[in-house]
C-alpha cells in the first residue's frame, strides 16, 4: 500500500520544463562544451567566422666579421617564421589584428638572450616584413596580404598589426580572464607549425601564473590544449555560462619547454587597453617621465653609500659615480668587463639641480685599450649627438632603478610588501636592461668610431674624475 502511494506521488510530481541544462557551470565560464547554444555553434561553423590568419614574418640580418687581412666582412642572413594573428577591429578601411610581439618583431641584435635560428650572435637586423599567407608552404606572393606594425608591447608579448585590406573580424565578445577557474574548457584557433588551420580544445589547468622570463612581465593562465610554435598569437576562447557563447579570454604565447602539453596564455584583461587605444600603457624605460633634481639626489646618495653604483645596460656594465663638484660620470665598460677594465665611453652629467632639472650633458670621452680621447660634443654630427643624448637619458633612468633597488634591498626583510617591491624592481631592471641592447650597441659603435688611434695621445681613464684634469697622468699604450 505504501509502495502504491509512493508511485502515485511520483506520477503526480511536476515534470521539469524543457530547457538547456547547465550542470557544468560552477562559475562564469563552463567546464563542458555542452553549454554552447546552437546559434553559437552555427556561427562558429560559418565561413565568416574564419578570423584567424597565418602570418609569415621575415627578417634580414647583417653580420660583421674580420678577414685574415683585418678588413671587415659583411654577410647577410635571413630568418623566416610563422605564427597566428586574428582580426578584431576595423578602423576606417583598415583592419586591426592582434598577435604576439615575438611574432611581429625580431630582435634588433642577436645575442645569448635573443637568439635567432640560423643567425650568428652579434648580427644586426636591417629589415623585416610581415605578411598573411595561406600556410608555410605558400610560395605564391601575388595574394599575400602585407601587414604593418601599429604598437608593440614586449612586456606583454603583444602586438597590434594593421592590414589595409578588409578582413573577417572575430565574432565573439571580449571576456574577463579574471573570471576563469581551473577546469574551465577553452578552444584555440590557429596555425600549428604554420602548416594548416586547426581548432584545438583543452582545459584551464591553472587560472593564474606570472611570467617574468627575460623581457616578459605579465599574468598568464595555463591550458593543456595541444599547441605548437605556429600557434603563437592564437585567440583562446571560453564558453560563457549565462549566454552559452564563446568569449575571448586570452592569447596563446608560449609553452613550458620541459612540460607536456602545458601552454601559457596571456590574460586578455591586460591586453584590452592596448587593443582599444593602440598605445602601450607603460612606456619602456619610462621615457616620458620627467627627471628632477630630487631624483638626482637619490642617485648620488645611493652611490655614496658604497662609493660606486654598477648598472646593467644590455650586455654592457656601467658605473655611475658622483664627482666632488656634483657631476655624475657614467663609465661604460665592454662586454667582457671586468676582464677588460678600460671604458668604452665616459659621459659627464653636469649638476644643474639648482635650476630644478636633473642635469646637463657635459664632456664625452671615447675609449679603447689605448686609453681615452676627449671629444667636442658641439662638433659631433647630428646623428652622433642624438646617440649621446639618447644614451645619457637611458643611463640616467636605468641607474635610478638600480638605486631604488639598492634601497629596497635594505628593507626587503621587513615585510612581505617590501619583498614584493624588491622582486618587482628586479624584473623591471632586467626588462629595461634587455631593452637597452640597441642603445648599448650604439655605444659600442660610437667607441669604435671615435676611440684613440695610434696617432692620438690617449689620456688616463682617471682624468675625467679630476676637477683639474691637466694634473692627471697620461696612460701609455700597453
Amino acid at each position: 500500500m505504501v509502495f502504491v502511494v509512493m508511485l502515485a506521488a511520483i506520477a503526480a510530481a511536476p515534470v521539469p520544463k524543457s530547457g538547456p541544462s547547465k550542470p557544468y557551470c560552477s562559475s562564469t565560464y563552463a567546464d563542458d562544451f555542452s553549454v554552447l547554444t546552437k546559434s553559437a555553434l552555427d556561427l562558429a561553423n560559418k565561413s565568416d567566422a574564419n578570423f584567424t590568419y597565418c602570418v609569415r614574418t621575415v627578417a634580414n640580418y647583417e653580420c660583421l666579421s674580420y678577414a685574415s687581412d683585418g678588413t671587415i666582412k659583411r654577410a647577410k642572413r635571413q630568418a623566416v617564421a610563422h605564427g597566428t594573428a586574428f582580426a578584431y577591429k576595423k578602423q576606417n578601411a583598415e583592419t586591426m589584428l592582434l598577435t604576439n610581439a615575438h611574432v611581429a618583431e625580431w630582435p634588433t641584435v642577436t645575442d645569448d638572450d635573443h637568439p635567432v635560428a640560423g643567425v650568428p650572435m652579434g648580427c644586426k637586423r636591417v629589415s623585416d616584413q610581415l605578411h598573411i599567407v595561406d600556410n608555410e608552404k605558400d610560395t605564391y606572393e601575388g595574394d599575400d596580404i602585407s601587414l604593418s606594425k601599429v604598437v608593440t608591447d614586449p612586456s606583454l608579448d603583444m602586438a597590434v598589426v594593421r592590414s589595409k585590406i578588409s578582413l573577417n573580424l572575430m565574432p565573439w565578445k571580449i571576456g574577463r580572464s579574471s573570471a576563469l577557474r581551473d577546469r574551465n574548457v577553452v578552444e584555440v584557433r590557429g596555425f600549428p607549425l604554420g602548416a594548416f588551420k586547426a581548432t584545438v580544445q583543452g582545459r584551464v589547468t591553472s587560472a593564474f601564473d606570472h611570467d617574468d622570463y627575460k623581457d616578459w612581465d605579465h599574468d598568464d593562465f595555463v591550458v593543456d590544449a595541444q599547441l605548437s610554435g605556429g600557434n603563437s598569437g592564437s585567440p583562446v576562447v571560453a564558453v560563457n555560462c549565462q549566454t552559452g557563447e564563446y568569449e575571448l579570454v586570452g592569447v596563446f604565447h608560449a609553452d613550458y619547454s620541459r612540460g607536456n602539453s602545458l601552454n601559457v596564455v596571456v590574460h586578455i584583461d591586460q591586453v584590452r587597453e592596448l587593443m582599444t587605444t593602440l598605445k602601450r600603457t607603460t612606456p619602456l624605460q619610462n621615457e616620458s617621465a620627467p627627471l628632477s633634481s630630487q631624483l638626482r639626489r637619490r642617485l648620488i646618495d645611493a652611490s655614496a653609500e658604497t662609493g660606486q653604483l654598477f648598472v646593467p645596460f644590455g650586455p654592457l656594465t656601467v658605473e655611475a659615480r658622483p664627482r666632488s663638484d656634483g657631476a655624475i660620470l657614467y663609465s661604460i665598460f665592454p662586454r667582457d668587463f671586468p676582464l677588460h677594465g678600460w671604458p668604452l665611453m665616459i659621459i659627464e652629467d653636469l649638476d644643474r639641480s639648482g635650476e630644478g632639472g636633473f642635469g646637463q650633458l657635459g664632456r664625452v670621452w671615447a675609449g679603447n685599450a689605448r686609453g681615452l680621447k676627449e671629444l667636442s660634443v658641439d662638433k659631433l654630427e647630428n646623428d652622433d649627438r642624438i646617440q649621446v643624448d639618447r644614451s645619457l637619458d637611458a643611463l640616467r633612468r636605468t641607474a635610478l632603478l638600480v638605486a631604488a633597488h639598492r634601497r629596497a634591498t635594505a628593507r626587503s626583510q621587513t615585510s612581505r610588501e617590501s619583498a614584493d617591491d624588491l622582486a618587482r624592481l628586479e624584473r623591471e631592471i632586467r626588462r629595461i636592461s634587455s631593452n637597452a641592447r640597441d642603445v648599448a650597441q650604439g655605444l659600442n659603435d660610437f667607441a669604435d668610431k671615435f676611440g684613440p688611434t695610434n696617432s692620438d695621445e690617449p689620456i688616463s681613464s682617471l682624468r675625467p674624475f679630476s676637477i683639474s684634469p691637466a694634473d692627471a697622468p697620461v696612460m701609455a699604450p700597453k
